[in-house]
């Protein structure tokens, strides 16, 4: 891989005495690593084969090295969020909340988008906490949705706004991530598009633009309050000299994390700052910097502008048509969203009306289903999510070859099971609903989830069993 020259320069010496191996890695394949789903693996644990290596990632609980990369998109518990694949360096967000964030708190990841982040936090954030999940790019924010649809966490309300939507809420969240669109130098081994696009121009536009989005988050985020910023970039600019602008704009105080030698995690830069610095000739993952900022003052109230985006969804009085799909329903308020009933965290429910009013939420809770006329149809979401009861419906556990057809939503011949709405499992975990009939099995899985790729391996992946 040749970099640009302007790029090499740019590094501190620091880097530039260390650049032959930064540059030999940047040639290597970059490792492989998943995040399992803690709630769902507790809930029915399952193992990685003997015949694929997995190391524990040091800094995540729930992370893992593989030594080969299955294709993953033909492993029917990829679709089921039984794990999501993650970037190891990435997980090291979870380890910041695991020092920093005791009780339960209402968090939002404003530039969230595909979702690794916003798993890690809801995988390590204390119970009973809500997250907001925010996307600027509307398509981008539907596979934010997905992605968190799988995981299957009820404590999430997925949105599509701009980080200038978010002065309707000032001094609201407890915690702030801001992964902030950068240069994506950290990106250069996996992306070599990225090597295309980099210039001086565009990291000091970047950096503009980080600021600007910092500015909002700041305003959002509750005296106290816990804002970490991380990028996936090398530079000065969008890392310490951001972390720098803060500090002196706004007297943030740079906290600190602890870290094992032994993760050879490289410090910050600048002797003034404290923050985190992964690159791949060191650490076993992709370039990225972190760093922990608190907001200076008393802990606050959260305050909500007088500005009302359009009316909330309305709580439903008879929920007794929904309670027997949930395993804790009487830990839910049920709502009525267009013509879908989801189920709200009763701890969270008023937040959710707010924000509801406030923003543009895409999901938010348990999508348990949509009425049709008299017919109600269970949603992809509520076959997904932990809180699924899957004794209120038939199931049918289905070979491999069956599950890849039904997340290709192929047809499907009739199944072994009663003429109505049916669970379909794989190795006992949901998959998704068809609606069973005499002579085929509608398949109910969402069209834009479903699998394109027309090359399935050789043999079925099976790498967790």
């Amino acid at each position: 891989m040749t970099l640009p020259s302007d790029f090499l320069s740019s590094l501190p010496p620091f880097a530039q005495k260390e650049a032959a191996g930064f540059l030999a890695a940047l040639n290597e394949e970059a490792p492989a690593s998943i995040r399992i789903n803690p709630y769902k693996y507790r809930r029915r644990p399952l193992s990685v084969r003997p015949n694929i290596e997995a190391a524990r990632i040091p800094w995540s609980d729930e992370g893992y090295y593989l030594s080969e990369r299955p294709a993953f998109t033909f492993d029917p518990l990829l679709h089921a969020g039984y794990y999501y694949v993650q970037e190891a360096s990435s997980m090291f967000i979870g380890s910041i909340v695991r020092e920093w964030v005791h009780t339960p708190a209402v968090c939002l990841d404003l530039c969230a988008a595909p979702g690794g982040k916003s798993i890690n936090l809801l995988a390590t954030l204390p119970g009973d906490s809500l997250l907001v999940s925010n996307e600027i790019i509307r398509q981008r924010a539907h596979i934010l949705a997905e992605n968190l649809a799988k995981f299957g966490h009820p404590s999430v309300v997925v949105t599509n706004n701009t980080p200038e939507d978010f002065d309707r809420l000032p001094g609201f969240f407890d915690v702030v991530l801001v992964d902030a669109p950068c240069s994506g130098e950290g990106m250069f081994r996996k992306d070599p598009a990225a090597v295309q696009e980099w210039s001086p121009q565009n990291v000091r536009m970047c950096a503009a633009r980080q600021k600007d989005i910092l500015r909002h988050a700041w305003d959002a985020l509750k005296a106290g309050g816990l804002l970490i910023y991380s990028t996936c970039t090398y530079n000065l600019q969008e890392n310490e000299e951001n972390v720098r602008w803060m500090i002196e704009e706004w007297g943030a105080d740079n906290i600190a994390v602890p870290v094992e030698s032994s993760w050879n995690i490289s410090p910050s830069f600048a002797d003034d700052i404290t923050a985190y610095r992964f690159f791949p000739h060191r650490t076993k993952g992709e370039g990225l910097f972190v760093a922990v900022l608190r907001k200076p003052g008393e802990v606050d109230s959260p305050g909500l502008s007088r500005k009302q985006k359009k009316k909330p969804a309305s709580f439903l009085k008879d929920t007794s048509p929904y309670t027997p799909y949930l395993q804790h329903a009487q830990q839910f308020e049920f709502a009525s969203r267009n013509s879908y009933i989801v189920a709200l965290p009763k701890a969270h429910a008023d937040t959710i009306r707010q924000l509801d009013e406030r923003l543009n939420i895409l999901s938010c809770g348990i999508e348990t289903g949509e009425e049709k006329g008299r017919r109600f149809v269970p949603s992809q979401a509520l076959a997904l999510s932990i809180e699924c009861r899957p004794e209120a419906f038939n199931t049918c556990e289905v070979p491999y070859e069956t599950a890849i057809a039904y997340l290709r939503k192929e047809t499907l011949p009739p199944l072994d099971a009663p003429k109505d709405f049916v669970l379909i499992t794989y190795k006992n975990e949901p998959i998704g609903f068809v609606k069973n009939m005499d002579n085929r099995a509608n398949n109910l899985y969402p069209q834009p989830w479903r699998i394109r790729s027309p090359h399935p391996p050789a043999e079925p992946v099976n790498f967790i069993r």
